[in-house]
């Protein structure tokens, strides 16, 4: 494909992402395909010669798009966002046609310096406290996911943690010891939190234990709760090394006591502290959540995710360090043939030090693009908009309360709902009913949600804060919920009936009430 040819098929391209764009919400949100189906659409064998790009082009739409979970549909009501827009697309343009592999400043001064002054941006917008800030000990980096993110700063965590309770030791005892010790490393996390902090754990061969928090707290990790967890481990011999608190947990979003969680951190030093902020980390730009901000400090670490909620797409979670020096030592390797002087003048971020991986993508310039595109101004609008959708639904769901139960406080625009049955049964039963009526939903593919388990407790998660989200998927999501669960319920409450006569003054009511 020559530049000409390139022209006209980018122009095919972008045309067609327009027109799926404008017409998303018009498609079946998920598939009903079964696995293993697109096997059965292509060819066994690589292709021996060249295709036209026409041809290429026309398999997208006749063999993806009719499979594709569609992310970006109003209609799509589930997990966390997967946010997208035509600046940041463009942006991914340009990181593919420049395609620098960028691991140092030397690769390409641009790169690094855009990804730099991006990220102190965004501290601004968040209001993180100056130590975070590439002007002083601290900075940021964009890694490709929250887990990513969590890795680095854990193995950083873990060696610097080993070091220190090992200083007074030298050579061989030195590493005897550490190995020894490091078979006793915990880690830390809200039963809550994300299951990342706990696979991370596994990755690096460190324990986990979960912290148990309360409804009456809202689920929220106080930190009561980790004092205890800490001194329970250390009865049992154990050493933590490293905990994870959240703003904005997985399955209810709510914020765990950061100004509690610091007391307990001035008491154990040794103790790496991150903040998971991956979704909820986006509001941090709006005022009324700036008081989370003034906390974030006393911790080492922080990571929000932009590509969840702040219209630049994946990858594109930014992690950052309080301080750069204990972050980058234990993940610093420099071989020959990567020396060069203006990294061995230390003047200069070579962001190799700052991630797991060598190489890494010029993400900067899509965050750059939106960032300018809609301007501080236009992102908080756009925060508060998804955060007036969630309450809106809330208000819907609190008017049909004979059918839902709100389980935890709302928060970050997610509602999390249980169903009520129409008799007094006991949980297991109301599990079931939920668990029925969310995969009636999801099988019919008008909406797309999903399910978590708070304590026992089955539930469904709505949250929508895609770009296309408005009012009227919001009544329209509330509309196909009721009838749903109107439908199942009725079918079960005649199941359970024994006698005609009772069942036909069921009947009758239930045409009544509507």
């Amino acid at each position: 494909m020559d530049s000409t040819q390139s022209r006209e098929a980018a122009r095919t391209v972008t045309d067609e992402i327009a027109s799926y764009n404008n017409g998303v919400q018009d498609r079946r949100v998920s598939s009903k395909v079964k696995p293993g189906y697109l096997r059965h659409l292509l060819l066994n064998d690589p292709p021996t010669a060249g295709e036209k790009w026409e041809d290429i082009q026309k398999d997208v739409e006749e063999k993806i798009m009719p499979r594709m979970t569609h992310w970006q549909s109003p209609r799509f009501m589930g997990f966390f966002g997967a946010t997208t827009t035509f600046p940041s697309v463009l942006g991914e343009l340009y990181s593919a046609a420049l395609a620098t592999p960028a691991f140092n400043w030397e690769c390409s001064p641009a790169i690094t310096e855009l990804e730099i002054i991006v990220l102190d941006w965004l501290a601004q917008l968040f209001k993180l406290p100056s130590c975070y800030l590439s002007s002083g000990n601290g900075g940021g980096v964009i890694q490709t996911s929250a887990s990513d993110a969590l890795l680095s700063v854990m193995v950083a965590a873990r060696t610097q943690y080993l070091d220190e309770v090992t200083s007074h030791l030298q050579g061989t005892e030195k590493e005897i010891i550490m190995a020894h010790r490091k078979e006793k490393l915990v880690v830390l996390g809200s039963e809550m939190s994300h299951s990342s902090t706990e696979r991370v754990a596994m990755v690096v061969g460190s324990a986990f234990r979960a912290v148990p928090v309360s409804a009456t707290n809202n689920f929220s990790m106080t930190g009561e709760d980790l004092s205890s967890a800490l001194q329970q481990c250390r009865k049992e011999g154990l050493e933590p090394f490293f905990l994870t608190a959240t703003i904005g947990t997985t399955p209810t979003c709510a914020v765990d006591t950061l100004h509690k969680i610091r007391e307990i951190l001035k008491q154990n030093p040794n103790l790496w502290a991150h903040i998971d902020a991956a979704y909820a980390g986006a509001a941090l730009i709006l005022e009324e959540h700036q008081h989370l901000s003034e906390h974030i400090g006393k911790f080492d670490s922080f990571g929000v995710s932009l590509h969840k909620w702040l219209l630049v797409n994946l990858d594109a979670s930014c992690l950052y360090v309080k301080s750069k020096k204990r972050f980058t030592e234990p993940l610093s390797m420099t071989p020959s043939y990567l020396r060069n002087r203006h990294s061995d003048s230390g003047q200069v971020t070579d962001h190799r030090d700052w991630q797991i991986p060598l190489t890494r993508r010029f993400r900067s310039i899509k965050v750059w693009f939106v960032l300018r595109t809609y301007g501080s101004e236009g992102l908080k609008a756009h925060i508060r908009y998804h955060i007036h959708l969630g309450e809106l639904f809330h208000s819907l769901i609190l008017t049909r309360k004979d059918l839902f139960k709100v389980v935890a406080e709302p928060a970050f625009a997610l509602i999390v709902l249980t169903i009520v049955p129409h008799h007094d049964e006991p949980s297991a039963t109301q599990n079931t009913l939920t668990q029925e009526i969310y995969e009636m939903i999801n099988s019919r593919g008008e909406i797309y949600l999903t399910s978590t388990v708070v304590q026992g407790t089955f539930a469904i998660r709505v949250l929508c804060v895609i770009p296309k989200a408005e009012e009227r998927w919001i009544t329209e999501a509330f509309r196909v919920l009721v009838e749903t669960t109107e439908e199942v319920l009725e079918r079960h409450d005649a199941k359970a009936i024994d006698f005609p006569g009772e069942r036909q003054k069921f009947i009758d009511k239930s045409i009544e009430h509507k």
